[in-house]
């Protein structure tokens, strides 16, 4: 039967193909699938690791202290009854044989369809038994993985169109951003996810991936199933499930025209960017991965806005990158933007942005956006932050290698931010090693205090940029992650408007370098906006970069700049609506 669920369109365009089902469980596992002619090795290894846990329980079993409860053996013996039950093997070594998943998606795969049977028994100490079948398939994954073959995988591992013979679309309840990178290079063509609003960092990166994206779909990840054919439209935020031919035959006309939008985009990208009224505007990108770069000088960047360097941290199974690691990544992104500016945030870590299993204890960043991250997370460790200031410092000394604080909200913070800098550079020194002595060093204006004490900023540092995600989310008090209040994020509510106008205002009349970074800067419908209150620097993701360029070439300045004093005086809904259309007639 068709039917539409309905989310927030986060990356444009439209995809059509088979659903890659990925249960909650799963998401903590690889997922691939195993080569044609080894189905069998991959089941034996599910069975050597059933095998290994039965050891385990045994010697668990047998070494228990004559003075232990009673309830421990009890504990024992049903998770060993549980695990000798055949029909636990059973369905994932079917998965494996029929359809190559390997070991780990299987297992999880299954546990997810036993959980769902054991929340409809009514009798509470049957329910209660689904947490052992858990904890007796989670012991299976850790044997799994701890034969070091899931944790060794690349992108090449995961499931490609030309396997599955279609495109292919992954459901989950999630996503981390480090799980995102992971299918960056992979042959998947769209992602719907339960949770998640448009400016979530998972958003964010599957933006960076240019294909079709939709979360928030409340339920997707239970009312998809597996292989169903799915249309995914990025443009709207609906996922269409079991489509119809007349449907089907729609939407690859659609997905036809929008090819050849992008066609036509590309003609813009030797085009000048400026205004009908010959005002200059830079365009630059936003990147996370060296590789990046490579596309942002294609399309016409004139350099990177934003690095967010956090992404070299992350999904890692080994140390931290060291010094010589992040100078080498750091080095390549300059090299590839031939003599343009990089600016490299610094490590923001905390909120929805983990570092993985590093061997680095960073539970104490947590995950509140009001937490331990970004520059408070780099003071307290300030070891790793002189090895990255030193990298990007280094790095600097082969082009234009900017370094940019992110977070900061306290004089304190900006002294210590700078003390650290010159410890960097005088380190480098004693080492006969090279770097820009005269690097440029910005600053994110993304809480709203730095934005109301705008001069502390603009006094100490050579340039700044606005953060709008982070703006946005501490001035309305939502945090972006929180699927129960992302409705509410509004970069169009006054008091962002207000903010925005009177950072720029501002830092124009200083003289002082000013930028957005966040989504705003990428989002063709708000360009004319921003253009309204004096912004002359936009950086977005690099996909966006002919979008946004399209609506400058189409813009008067003076014109805008004469309406939006309108703007800024409505305050009610329907008032701002009307000023709004007035402006980007």
């Amino acid at each position: 039967m068709t039917f539409a669920l309905h989310g927030i369109p986060v990356s444009k365009g439209i995809a059509i193909g088979k659903a890659v089902l990925i249960s909650r469980a799963a998401l903590e596992v690889s997922h691939y699938l195993v080569e044609p002619g080894k189905e069998e090795a991959e089941a034996q290894k599910l069975l050597d690791a059933f095998e290994q846990v039965r050891l385990e329980l045994d010697q668990l079993r047998h070494g228990l202290p004559k003075d232990a409860p009673q309830e421990m053996a009890a504990f024992l013996d049903v998770h060993g009854m549980i695990l000798a039950d055949p029909a636990l093997a059973e369905k994932p070594i079917k998965l494996i044989r029929t359809q190559r998943m390997n070991a780990a998606w299987a297992l999880t795969t299954e546990l997810n369809d036993l959980l769902e049977q054991f929340a409809e028994i009514e009798d509470a100490y049957l329910k209660e038994r689904a947490n052992d079948i858990r904890q007796v398939a989670e012991r299976v994954i850790k044997a799994l993985n701890a034969q070091k073959k899931d944790s060794s995988l690349t992108n090449a591992d995961l499931l490609s169109p030309s396997e599955l013979g279609v495109e292919s679309i992954i459901v989950a309840h999630d996503i981390a951003p480090h799980d995102m990178l992971r299918f960056k290079e992979s042959a998947f063509t769209g992602f719907v996810t339960d949770l998640g609003g448009k400016t979530s960092h998972t958003a964010i990166v599957a933006r960076s991936m240019e294909i079709p994206a939709v979360v928030g779909v409340r339920h997707a990840s239970e009312m998809i199933r597996h292989g169903d054919w799915l249309v995914l439209d990025g443009e709207r935020g609906v996922v269409v499930v079991a489509p119809d031919e007349e449907l089907l035959a729609e939407y690859r006309k659609l997905q036809g025209q929008g090819l050849k939008e992008v066609r036509k985009l590309q003609q813009l990208k030797h085009a000048k960017t400026e205004t009908l009224d010959r005002v200059d505007i830079d365009l630059f990108a936003n990147i996370e991965l060296p590789e990046d770069a490579i596309q942002a000088v294609k399309l016409g960047a004139v350099g990177v806005g934003l690095f967010r360097s956090e992404f070299l941290f992350m999904d890692r199974n080994q140390a931290l990158p060291d010094e010589e690691q992040q100078f080498q990544e750091y080095r390549r992104v300059v090299d590839l933007m031939h003599g343009l500016p990089v600016n490299i945030r610094t490590i923001d870590v905390g909120a929805d942005k983990a570092l993985g299993s590093s061997g680095l204890d960073v539970s104490k960043t947590g995950t509140s956006p009001l937490g331990l991250r970004a520059i408070r997370w780099s003071l307290t460790e300030p070891e790793i932050f002189l090895t990255q200031l030193r990298a990007i410092l280094r790095a600097s000394a082969f082009g234009q290698a900017r370094i940019m604080i992110p977070m900061l909200a306290h004089a304190k913070e900006i002294d210590e931010t700078f003390r650290l800098i010159e410890k960097a550079k005088q380190q480098l020194h004693q080492r006969g090693q090279p770097f820009n002595p005269n690097i440029q060093v910005g600053a994110m204006i993304e809480i709203p205090a730095a934005a109301l004490v705008l001069p502390l900023f603009i006094n100490r540092f050579d340039f700044l940029s606005i953060g709008t995600n982070d703006l946005i989310q501490y001035t309305l008090a939502i945090d972006r992650a929180d699927h129960a209040v992302a409705h509410l994020y509004d970069p169009l509510h006054p008091a962002i408007l207000h903010l925005l106008a009177s950072i720029i205002e501002q830092a124009k009349r200083a003289n002082v370098p000013i930028a957005v970074c966040g989504e705003m800067a990428g989002d063709p419908a708000l360009t004319k906006l921003l253009l309204a209150m004096g912004l002359t620097d936009f950086s977005m993701h690099f996909s966006q970069l002919l979008l946004v360029k399209r609506e400058i070439l189409k813009a008067n300045v003076g014109m805008l700049k004469a309406r939006f004093p309108r703007v800024l005086k409505a305050y009610e809904p329907e008032a701002q609506a009307k000023a709004l259309e007035r402006l980007l007639a």
